[in-house]
């Protein structure tokens, strides 16, 4: 069995991490009819022949399933992603293995689709790998060969030969591939492994696919802004190379034996990391082993995690469900406020801070939520109206609701640029109980942020801490490359105890802060600055060194980034199901 995320778009439509991927990658809204299953078509054309659109003729995978699908694409293409406007170009993600026997009505439906279309108006990029045995050490081709021909079996004959692969492979690898899969050497393109998922867009247009899909699809591009529309992408991977200084950030999860699960939250603390120029050093602790069952029945594995979340530079505390792990994340919580480490709580993370919350400053021993214990005389934490125990999924509160800040300035409000409100996504069944909140204010505890209504809590912030904060929505989906969410960037920037110039400057950051080099050099002069401070106050002369003057302040003028005034995207490969993703020139 395997774990991944489940991604959530604006419109409550759970789906896998592939939607995410996109996303990102394009900084685009996708909606739940952007993934298309088997069991959404399935379901369409039961639904149409019980209403009689068949005139009681016998269903069959051909025409109605693979009619359904094409129509499903043809209505999808349509749909804004980006303003009001029309996409000019779908891309449709066919995931799975050739000859797969649940993909094939896919095939069928675009074989049919590519005449439908017209050939000006269909392309079709076939990725493959290819493997390098370490005992030969020599590409092996077979396995391309094989799937194309599968494909071209099935009626579908590749445009683009996209080639996975460890290494880069030879021009000679490449002609034996177009030699027998019947494509142009240059419609082969080698995406070798990379330092970074940045540097894909740079190795595709390097290998000329803008210009093979400028000519194949007529789009008409203006060639000339092409190396000004990719320069932030050039900046970002040349930013992924470069970065020295690390951070280190501890993530106290549940399901942490399976990254994938935590894909969303990595990347956003990935794009935060790079905002403040620092490469991300991730450390995933089990919760349950901070537990004190743990201390009795595995003293070594307790004392071991424990060590590496004091060592880290900041914390944070994601989603979930369950009993399972429940305590280890409180005691995390609890940790990180009595020692004013720098923590970040993710819905049940939020949940965890205010039950350790209560029972540490309001003495409510028992407190806990409703999920872990229904008969607790204490519910700081409670299930919401629309949940129904035993009706999984559709009872949740999820996609894109507002949060409303509260009178009077906040940390987290001034990260988002001090607007009235801000729009989040959500994913959780249960919520903080209202009638604690003003006694958990009483005690320091602020809750910053609510629903329209002020009867839901959505942002927690701890008074007279570095950053403590925690939300009810999960932030990490709306998070990009080039406009990192605001949690987070809070959560870097305070670990790297740069929260607070940040702030002072109105969230801007200044193009010191912004290089790596420069960091360094800053850290240097303030060090010798304080120095020679020492140093006067024993009347001892001073002599400047090395072409350091410690008579002058260094100057911020000039131009600053404002965080969310540059906007991109990333994402990686993706497989399984399929995705239409509309985009622009």
């Amino acid at each position: 069995m395997i774990f991944s995320e489940v991604y959530v778009l604006d419109d409550g439509a759970e789906v896998d991490l592939d939607l995410g991927n996109y996303e990102r990658f394009l900084d685009v809204t996708l909606h739940r009819d952007n993934n298309i299953t088997t069991g959404k078509i399935y379901k369409l054309v039961i639904e149409k022949e019980r209403t009689g659109e068949y005139l009681g003729k016998t269903v069959q995978v051909v025409p109605h399933i693979t009619d359904a699908i094409q129509e499903w694409v043809e209505r999808v293409a349509q749909t804004p992603v980006q303003g009001s406007s029309k996409p000019q170009v779908c891309i449709v993600e066919l995931g799975g293995t050739i000859g797969d026997i649940e993909g094939m009505p896919f095939v069928e439906a675009f074989r049919q689709f590519q005449f439908r279309v017209k050939r000006e108006n269909f392309c079709l990029a076939h990725v493959s790998l290819v493997p390098l045995p370490k005992a030969t050490g020599e590409p092996k081709t077979k396995p391309t060969q094989s799937s194309v021909r599968e494909l071209r079996g099935c009626g579908l004959s590749p445009d683009l030969i996209v080639c996975r692969s460890e290494k880069p492979i030879g021009l000679e690898v490449k002609e034996k591939i177009s030699n027998f899969c019947h494509v142009g050497p240059d419609q082969v393109i080698c995406i070798h492994d990379l330092n970074s998922i940045y540097h894909v867009p740079l190795l595709m247009e390097q290998n000329g696919v803008i210009e093979y899909l400028n000519e194949r699809l007529q789009l008409n591009i203006d060639m000339s802004k092409r190396t000004k529309c990719l320069q932030q992408w050039r900046d970002l991977a040349r930013r992924t190379e470069t970065v020295r200084r690390e951070v280190c950030i501890a993530v106290v999860g549940k399901y942490t034996k399976f990254t994938d699960s935590y894909a969303s939250v990595v990347k956003a603390l990935q794009h935060a990391a790079l905002a403040v120029n620092r490469k991300l050093e991730l450390v995933f602790i089990e919760s349950c082993l901070l537990e004190e069952e743990t201390l009795q029945s595995e003293p070594s594995k307790y004392h071991k995690e424990w060590q590496k979340l004091c060592e880290s530079d900041g914390i944070l505390v994601p989603g979930g469900f369950g009993s399972r792990g429940m305590e280890g994340k409180i005691r995390a919580c609890q940790w990180a406020r009595e020692n004013r480490k720098p923590w970040l709580g993710i819905c049940l993370g939020l949940q965890a801070a205010v039950i350790e919350f209560a029972r540490s400053k309001l003495g409510l021993k028992d407190a806990n939520t409703t999920e872990i214990d229904p008969n607790t005389t204490n519910a700081l934490v409670i299930d919401m109206p629309e949940h129904h125990t035993g009706q999984l999924g559709g009872t949740m509160r999820l996609g894109k609701r507002t949060t409303v800040f509260a009178d009077g300035p906040s940390v987290i409000r001034q990260l988002y640029g001090n607007p009235k409100s801000v729009e989040e996504r959500h994913r959780h069944r249960y919520e903080v109980n209202p009638k604690y909140v003003p006694r958990l204010e009483e005690q320091g505890m602020r809750f910053v942020g609510t629903d329209e209504d002020k009867t839901r809590m959505e942002i927690i912030e701890l008074s007279g801490h570095p950053y403590f904060v925690a939300t009810q929505y999960h932030p990490e989906y709306l998070s990009r490359p080039l406009k990192p969410s605001p949690p987070f960037l809070g959560l870097i920037l305070a670990s790297v105890d740069r929260l607070n110039q940040y702030i002072q400057r109105g969230c801007r950051l200044s193009p010191r802060q912004l290089s790596d080099a420069s960091s360094d050099e800053e850290d240097s002069v303030v060090g010798l600055a304080g120095a020679t401070k020492s140093l006067r106050s024993l009347k001892i002369p001073i002599t400047p060194t090395n072409g350091i003057s410690t008579g002058s302040s260094t100057s911020d003028e000039g131009v600053y980034l404002t965080n969310g005034t540059i906007s991109t995207s990333d994402g990686e490969g993706a497989c399984g199901g399929i995705e239409l993703i509309n985009g622009y020139n």
